[in-house]
């Protein structure tokens, strides 16, 4: 088989998911960061590198995240190998989507609508949630986009950017915000 052979059947080979664990901290830290900071972002189109420097999280963060008794860090894997990630909090009547990360040279090819209708579906079916909730920054109009085309709905409700806490990041602009978006998950 050749190379090219061998990247396709890659590609096809089945994903699989679990929930993280303390281990895995290190490698969803270095996933999101390449994923949304720093030039290694911008293989994808995912990277917020125009309008934050600095971290994105860190493992003291992701760790949090991987404890919490209301949630789980929903982990992607092919062939082992940690390819995306997302963070599902349970709220009660609905599941809070974030932390969502696909390694940038995968970006673009189908992966992340998989694994955001496989997160809807675990938030439905183990937690009976009936809308799932993310915020994103608003500035991020070709991502709200892709949110839309995949069935979420702008509220224009707002939330400021913790501007001063770099441990979300260094603001090269002074108007970023989040935005809320809602799902139905019937």
């Amino acid at each position: 088989m050749d190379t090219a052979d061998a990247t396709v059947r890659a590609a096809t080979d089945p994903l699989t998911f679990r929930t993280a664990t303390e281990a895995d901290v290190d490698g969803l830290v270095a996933l999101v960061e390449s994923a949304y900071r720093g030039d290694a972002s911008r293989a994808g189109w995912t990277t917020e590198a125009d309008i934050l420097d600095g971290q994105r999280t860190d493992p003291e963060g992701v760790a949090e995240v991987v404890g919490a008794e209301n949630g789980r860090m929903m982990i992607v894997e092919r062939n082992g190998e940690l390819i995306a990630c997302c963070q599902l909090e349970h709220r009660g009547d609905h599941t809070y989507f974030g932390m969502f990360a696909v390694r940038p040279a995968l970006q673009g090819g189908g992966l992340g609508k998989v694994i955001i209708a496989e997160a809807e579906r675990f938030a439905r079916a183990e937690w009976g949630a009936k809308e799932m909730h993310m915020t994103v920054i608003s500035a991020r109009e070709e991502l709200i986009a892709w949110y839309e085309r995949r069935g979420y709905a702008r509220t224009g409700r707002m939330t400021p950017f913790p501007y001063g806490e770099e441990r979300f990041g260094v603001p090269r602009r002074a108007d970023l915000e989040f935005e809320l978006l809602i799902k139905p998950l019937d």
